[in-house]
């Protein structure tokens, strides 16, 4: 396996205490060293980005994050600008309270009171990537009064109050206009609650390379922008698969059609689809390219399902006698499938674990269905459930939400970057599920690639839209800029 870049590589808080550890004997350097190349590191990026500032005021914490804060001062004072620390909590590491006399020799003010008067901009250096409780009562006051100062704030290496490990807030949580994260990513930093907390993220190595990660195994993979290559002159559609769509009970034939339409639109050579008769006069109207047949029942499947080489089953299915026979005859066919929607809340009730290529596509309360547990439990811990929803299951798992995570059956993990609260409408699920069929009916053997870059797709025509604007966002806008994403013309 290729050891992946410092840019991809996802690490826990431990294997990033342990990352600093390599990278201060690869680089031959100490720990006071390190930390002032952080300090450095994100007063260079403060400077870049507020460039206007002046008056600094730094609010340090009792361990290494705070050492940071302090050097971080004394560089500013350095370049003639006033600041002043806060100290919430006195140092209690030998490295934090060297920074803070260095800081104090180098004429720096250091006061106890919370006093963020005159200041242009605020610097979090209060906690760490260690946090794993919800932060004492100073420190939470000192969280409140950085968020309702009004202020620009640089979190350094992460917001107080964010997990690493999860992206959750389990008290109050710094919200960062930006983030300077050193030597290598949080994993915790791009999911969940981390995305209203960390704002603009940056990545400094301190002089580190890929040699300080090349004996820790990532904990998750940070996905990168991803196209189709250029596909043969002499093509024929029958090279790129056909997916059958299973769905659209009474009321529910749009859920369909749009995941037949996402299918199309990605690529697939032929999309069928089989749904209530109901629904056939509609769908020919709306999208002649899909080839759409009364399923009355279980027999009404064996002919489709016999020439489609990829299932995409739940979208508009419902939970009654109809959908739970097309449901339960689709799973028999031992076909690859994207499973969704009522086909994840039918799974949940009668589990099976699966031998051929599945794709589940949970969101969390389907998530937690299909766990036996509640929402609260799998959002605290968005790795784990994914992970545990693929090892019962035997399937590959995309867990939807802000930072979707792909997770394999072999402990794989890979995160989504992007996609946007534009994206909280009705149908997105049903767009995700074709894409996801669209491109396992491309590359049949491979489910975790063809979820990732599925997963990966969507969110970034998800943001191709929304530069048009988030709110008023609708499922069906994202269907022509899946094609700008996959053919590498998006430039997002």
């Amino acid at each position: 396996m290729t050891t992946p870049t410092l840019a991809a590589a996802l690490f826990t808080a431990a294997q990033s205490h342990a990352i600093d550890t390599r990278a201060m004997h690869i680089l031959g350097v100490d720990s006071p060293t390190l930390m002032a190349r952080a300090a450095d590191a994100a007063f260079r990026a403060l400077r870049r980005r507020w460039p206007e500032a002046r008056r600094i005021v730094v609010l340090c914490g009792p361990g290494n994050n705070g050492g940071d804060g302090y050097l971080l001062a004394l560089r500013a004072r350095e370049e003639g600008l006033p600041s002043r620390v806060v100290a919430v909590v006195e140092p209690v590491t030998e490295d934090a309270r060297a920074a803070r006399d260095r800081f104090v020799k180098g004429g720096g003010d250091v006061s106890a009171r919370l006093d963020l008067a005159g200041a242009d901009l605020l610097v979090d250096a209060l906690l760490g990537t260690g946090l794993s409780r919800p932060p004492g009562d100073v420190m939470a006051q000192a969280i409140e009064a950085i968020n309702a100062a009004g202020l620009p704030v640089l979190a350094v290496d992460i917001p107080s109050g964010l997990s690493a490990d999860t992206g959750t807030t389990p008290g109050p949580c710094v919200r960062a206009d930006a983030t300077v994260t050193f030597i290598a990513h949080k994993r915790g930093m791009f999911t969940q609650e981390a995305a209203d907390h960390v704002g603009m993220l940056e990545l400094a190595s301190l002089g580190a390379d890929e040699r300080v990660i090349a004996d820790q195994l990532p904990s998750a993979i940070l996905m990168q922008p991803r196209a189709l290559p250029p596909r043969p002159r002499q093509s024929n559609k029958g090279q790129y698969g056909h997916v059958l769509a299973i769905g659209g009970d009474h009321g529910t034939g749009g859920a369909v059609l749009m995941c037949a339409s996402a299918a199309l639109r990605v690529g697939a050579g032929l999309v069928s689809v089989a749904t209530r008769t109901e629904n056939i006069v509609a769908l020919h109207a709306a999208r002649p390219e899909l080839m759409p047949r009364a399923a009355d029942g279980p027999q009404s499947l064996e002919q489709p399902l016999g020439k489609a080489s990829v299932l995409a089953v739940g979208p508009g299915l419902g939970q009654a006698a109809w959908g739970h026979a097309l449901w339960l005859t689709a799973l028999d066919a031992g076909k690859p499938m994207v499973l969704d929607a009522d086909g994840l809340n039918m799974l949940a009730r009668h589990p099976r674990s699966f031998s051929t290529p599945t794709i589940l596509t949970p969101h969390p309360g389907e998530a937690g269905r299909l766990l036996g547990c509640d929402t609260r439990e799998v959002q605290a811990d968005r790795f784990a459930a994914a992970t545990a929803i693929a090892e019962k299951y035997q399937a590959v798992v995309v867990l939807k939400g802000t930072g979707s995570i792909v997770a394999a059956p072999d402990g794989r993990l890979q995160v989504c970057p992007w996609g946007n609260p534009g994206m909280a409408s009705g149908g997105m699920g049903d767009i995700l599920t074709g894409v996801i069929a669209g491109l396992l009916a491309q590359c049949p053997g491979d489910p975790f690639d063809a979820a990732c870059l599925g997963t990966s797709v969507h969110a970034r025509a998800g943001d191709l839209v929304a530069r048009g604007g988030e709110i008023g966002m609708a499922a069906t806008d994202l269907l022509d800029t899946l094609r700008a994403v996959l053919n590498g013309i998006d430039h997002a």
